[in-house]
């Protein structure tokens, strides 16, 4: 494509973007509590510059949302109840002639409740009878678990989940030497197997990026930067901008000081989009010198809503961009729309995530060791490992391999960080400690969240988890494992950073699933040691591992790195690997009844509510072709 074909269709849109603000009010940036943390964090403290946004007219924008937005966003707009009209006194006058018929229908009422006092009574009997079995029966199925776990020792489940935790046992148990349901680990393969990857064809000529230069610090963690990263990408092609090779920034939350050639191969992603964009490793000697905020070439999550459309960039950016040769984009999380997007700049977005993305060879070499060891060091590698860790790694681990046969396991990526949870505003049945310590934590890294406390009434607790907004606790996430049916002998790879509370909060997860694994526990403190204190570089391990697994199972679907898992197994998967979605919401309304639900109706219900999530569909409008690739601009039908 011609620079002059550029400059038409960046004019067209931007006469498109006039349009379209001519008839519609600027939406400001949502807080959304079922999304990740990671995802969610705004400007940094030490941004260059926070207030209101300078692209939005006078508009409130920023903090200013947080209230009104959070919301609306969950609950709507609640209507005010006009009071009820004060009513009217009237007389009371009686008919005379009417006495005898209102005896009779008081007698009637008083035999209708009469029968229905005794038809209760009968009703109470039988239900004390029934606890009384129920009782007996939770005792001898509490004994049989006893009996059998393998460990010495008195094993007790205790908590709000006790009761199911129990069953949960006890159906694992006798349930050692019947066969798995055939759809755990497996997709529907022949409409899933109808994709394949082609996000790799271009039709267009390069970029000569000569309108200026884009810089990106993005925020958050490893999974979040990768978004912006090519969301960076799609900006450089829109504006025919050079794009400088992107800057990580540092959290307070992750504290990782890792940049972007720390984790992923720099030659390769400059080569590899050159027939795209044009990419250089720092700027020019004359704009390093500049201050770019006091050049007013720094812009901030506060000056650019999420999931802005590329008019916004064409009208309010580009001009910038001409007129001072840099704009330095400042956390840069999730500010470029999904839909409206050109055809072509879709297809560079899952190009980016997809093809040019390369972990350095210190990450591949060490996920290798990770994945054989999960494979029992099998001589055959997995469906995604070429992808993953590269051709040396792959035929690095066939050299050492020892067995013909590959060993299953299932990754499970608990998203039950403290950031999660203390975000969530949701309780995890730690009483008052609990309550005082995740408050604690908000104040520091949540600051907003906790002001919107004192000034606005939020759900509560049971409110939040009854919508399904509450990350599933690691006792919810093995109560789901067993009811879908996975062998006790299953081997399980945990995913995550440190879940809050400690491994403590582990022990129901380990005890029904002994062969519980981590790579803390796969790998020597030796071959760790080169990623300690290297928070984004070891999730890029977790991320290989997940993506990686013969089947996957998410416990926050609003995780980035669950998103992007689950899309990278989409792509390259040829249909063969599964991956387990819950439905929180669903979830949410079976467990509310652990006290009474039966093992058979409760794996009932559970399989039920997993098997309506694993319908192949194509991506919805407006959502990530991170995490839906099966669309025209990244994947290709074969039928």
């Amino acid at each position: 494509m011609s620079s002059t074909s550029n400059s038409n269709n960046s004019h067209n849109l931007a006469v498109e973007s006039k349009q379209d603000r001519s008839n519609t009010v600027r939406i400001p940036d949502r807080v959304d509590l079922r999304g990740s943390p990671r995802s969610r964090q705004g400007s940094p403290s030490h941004s260059p510059r926070l207030g209101p946004s300078r692209f939005l007219n006078g508009e409130k924008s920023g903090a200013s949302f947080v209230g009104a937005e959070l919301l609306g966003k969950l609950w709507g707009d609640r209507k005010k109840q006009p009071k009820n009209a004060k009513r009217k006194g009237g007389k009371v006058w009686y008919q005379k002639r009417r006495v005898k018929g209102l005896v009779v229908v008081t007698a009637l009422v008083g035999l209708f409740f009469l029968v229905d006092w005794i038809m209760l009574l009968r009703l109470q009997d039988h239900r004390v009878g029934s606890d009384d079995r129920s009782s007996r029966n939770a005792s001898s199925v509490s004994a049989q678990v006893k009996v059998t776990k393998p460990r010495k020792g008195k094993k007790h489940y205790s908590g709000i989940y006790g009761r199911l935790l129990a069953l949960a046992a006890h159906a694992l148990a006798e349930g050692q030497n019947k066969r798995e349901p055939k759809d755990l680990w497996q997709e529907p393969v022949v409409p899933a197997s109808a994709w394949r990857p082609c996000a790799d064809q271009r039709d267009w000529e390069p970029n000569e990026g000569k309108n200026g230069y884009i810089m990106v610090t993005a925020n958050g963690g490893i999974n979040q930067q990768r978004v912006a990263v090519c969301n960076a990408v799609v900006l450089a092609r829109l504006l025919n901008a050079t794009l400088a090779v992107p800057k990580f920034m540092y959290s307070s939350v992750w504290k990782d000081v890792s940049q972007f050639g720390d984790i992923y191969q720099e030659e390769h992603f400059i080569k590899y989009l050159a027939p795209d964009i044009r990419i250089v490793k720092e700027l020019p000697e004359e704009l390093k010198s500049l201050d770019l905020e006091a050049i007013g070439s720094v812009v901030t999550d506060v000056d650019v809503r999420k999931e802005s459309k590329p008019s916004f960039y064409l009208k309010d950016i580009l001009p910038i961009l001409l007129q001072k040769r840099v704009v330095h984009f400042v956390g840069f999380g999730n500010r470029l729309a999904f839909d409206p997007i050109p055809f072509q700049l879709q297809r560079l977005r899952c190009r980016c995530n997809f093809h040019a993305l390369k972990f350095v060879p210190k990450i591949q070499e060490t996920a290798a060791l990770l994945l054989e060891r999960l494979h029992k060091h099998s001589a055959q590698p997995g469906l995604l490992d070429h992808y993953l860790v590269g051709p040396h790694a792959v035929a690095a681990m066939i050299a050492r391999s020892d067995r013909a046969k590959a060993s299953k396991y299932l990754a499970l990526h608990l998203r039950f960080e403290i950031d999660m949870v203390a975000h969530s505003l949701c309780e995890f049945g730690g009483g008052e400690q609990e309550g005082q310590e995740l408050e604690a934590y908000r104040q520091i890294h949540f600051p907003a969240l906790t002001e919107l406390k004192k000034t606005e009434k939020l759900p509560s607790p049971a409110m939040l988890r009854s919508e399904g907004l509450c990350p599933l606790t690691p006792e919810e996430a093995v109560l789901m494992l067993a009811a879908l049916g996975f062998n006790r002998k299953t081997q399980v790879y945990v995913a995550g950073a440190q879940i809050y509370g400690g491994t403590s909060r582990l022990a129901a997860l380990r005890s029904l699933y002994p062969n519980l694994v981590t790579k803390e526990n796969l790998l020597s403190s030796a071959e760790l040691e080169p990623f300690k204190n290297f928070s984004s570089q070891l999730a890029a391990l977790d991320f290989i591992a997940c993506t990686a697994a013969d089947a996957f199972a998410m416990t926050d679907s609003g995780s980035q790195l669950s998103s992007l898992v689950s899309g990278y197994r989409i792509y390259y998967g040829g249909g063969r690997m599964p991956t387990i979605r819950p439905n929180k919401r669903r979830l949410a309304d079976i467990f509310i009844k652990n006290n009474t639900i039966e093992w058979k109706v409760f794996e009932q219900r559970v399989r039920k509510a997993v098997r309506q999530t694993k319908h192949v569909q194509s991506r919805p409008k407006a959502r990530s072709v991170y995490r839906y690739p099966r669309c025209k601009e990244c994947m290709c039908r074969t039928d």
